[in-house]
């Protein structure tokens, strides 16, 4: 009996969409950088509560820092109904206090949110996004001079595509 074939590894840049991108985030504190993602998310897809997807990032938070490190964030939450994950890419180029474990500002956020009924594409995602930021050491300073959504769009997937 033959195994399976891998199932190739979830992508970043595939759950991408141009509209919830954030090329230059205009909060300076945890909190606005995760009001200014949901309202976001909500302005895109009427299906997203602003207030409720703002209230289930907080919550989150309220666990633990999603900052990981690096200049990176990766704050996430569920909401019942959805089909796959969204990503919000959102790009901070003074830096927003988030109480990262090394000290240093968040520059970069990738907020995911999935379905609360299926956690493993959750996981997947978070693995994937941790994946990428760990495997490129130039993503940061290539998406701290990005200026427009295609542009942070473009980075990702060349990264993506160096360590895959």
């Amino acid at each position: 009996m033959r195994n399976p074939a891998p199932t190739p590894p979830l992508k970043i840049h595939e759950l991408l969409r141009e509209p919830l991108i954030l090329p230059d985030l205009a909060a300076d504190d945890g909190e606005g950088a995760l009001k200014e993602m949901s309202g976001l998310l909500a302005g895109y897809d009427k299906t997203f509560a602003e207030k409720k997807i703002y209230e289930n990032l907080l919550q989150r938070e309220s666990l633990g820092s999603t900052a990981i490190g690096e200049g990176f964030a990766l704050p996430h939450g569920k909401v019942s109904g959805l089909n796959k994950p969204v990503i919000v890419l959102a790009v901070s180029k003074n830096g927003v206090p988030f109480k990262a474990v090394d000290g240093k500002a968040v520059r970069v956020f990738f907020l995911v949110v999935s379905s609360a009924e299926n956690p493993v594409p959750n996981l997947q995602v978070l693995a994937a996004a941790a994946r990428l930021i760990r495997g490129s050491r130039s993503l940061l300073k290539k998406m701290l001079k990005a200026r427009t959504a295609p542009a942070l769009m473009d980075i990702v997937r060349e990264e993506e595509e160096k360590i895959l």
